[in-house]
């Protein structure tokens, strides 16, 4: 299915799905490394890519000293230390020997020199693979509605919703809602669009109304997600779950 410009492609589960966006991605990084040279590869940290990134870490073909990964988001004022923190996340989910630049890796920076540093690692090369998710109120990164689609920020300092602050507990990433950081770092919309190909991986039913609203309607920064239909090279995989009816 074709929404726009973007791809859906609907999976039974989410092994299902994280195997064929990781084959995905890996065909991707290949392609590019032989085109170019060497790739650069944008990070979610999310439940939500467990599957894609265990696929794609033990992809054959793929030289991995020649990709260089960011990710996108990362709480301001957790320590270094701390689990729920995303690169420590992605650490352990995302074992391919490729250098992962993280956010704040002391756990004590100034959050607008640290948005000021990664911005300048990330405006270094154009970005060519985003691998994303959708948060349950439609947000990519910690973009939440209203998300800013024309920003020429790269990465920002953001407050988070309570909507996404309640995610992470939902998904039983903190023990409560006072635990979660009011702020995080983000990689910005424009910043993501930026990237030469982007797969989007969502699965289970608390996703459900936002893939609905992502693939249905205007395109909204009340649903920050629905801007991937106007990506020339934008896929989504979904699972049936977070798919209902599409």
């Amino acid at each position: 299915m074709i929404v726009d410009k973007l791809a859906v492609e609907v999976f039974l589960d989410p092994v299902a799905l994280g195997a064929a966006a990781g084959a995905a991605a890996a065909e991707s990084l290949r392609r590019t490394i032989e085109q170019q040279g060497s790739a650069r590869l944008v990070l979610a940290a999310a439940p939500s890519q467990t599957h894609t990134l265990a696929a794609l870490s033990v992809a054959e073909g793929i030289d991995w000293s020649k990709v260089q990964a960011f990710h996108m988001d990362e709480y301001v004022g957790l320590p270094a230390d701390a689990d729920q923190r995303f690169g420590r996340w992605l650490g352990r989910h995302f074992t391919a020997p490729a250098p992962l630049l993280t956010f704040d890796p002391d756990g004590d920076a100034d959050p607008a020199a640290e948005a000021d540093r990664y911005t300048k690692a990330i405006a270094a090369a154009p970005i060519d693979v985003v691998l994303a998710g959708i948060g349950v109120n439609g947000h990519l990164a910690f973009n939440d509605p209203p998300a800013d689609f024309s920003t020429s920020d790269l990465v920002q300092v953001v407050a988070l919703d309570e909507t996404s602050r309640r995610q992470q507990v939902d998904e039983g990433l903190f023990a409560q809602l006072d635990d979660v950081p009011t702020h995080a770092w983000t990689l910005t919309v424009p910043c993501l669009l930026s990237a030469r190909e982007i797969f989007c991986m969502v699965s289970g039913p608390a996703k459900r109304n936002a893939v609905r609203r992502t693939l249905h309607g205007p395109v909204d920064p009340d649903v920050p997600a629905s801007v991937l239909r106007t990506h020339s090279h934008a896929r989504l995989f979904v699972d049936r779950e977070a798919a209902g009816d599409e």
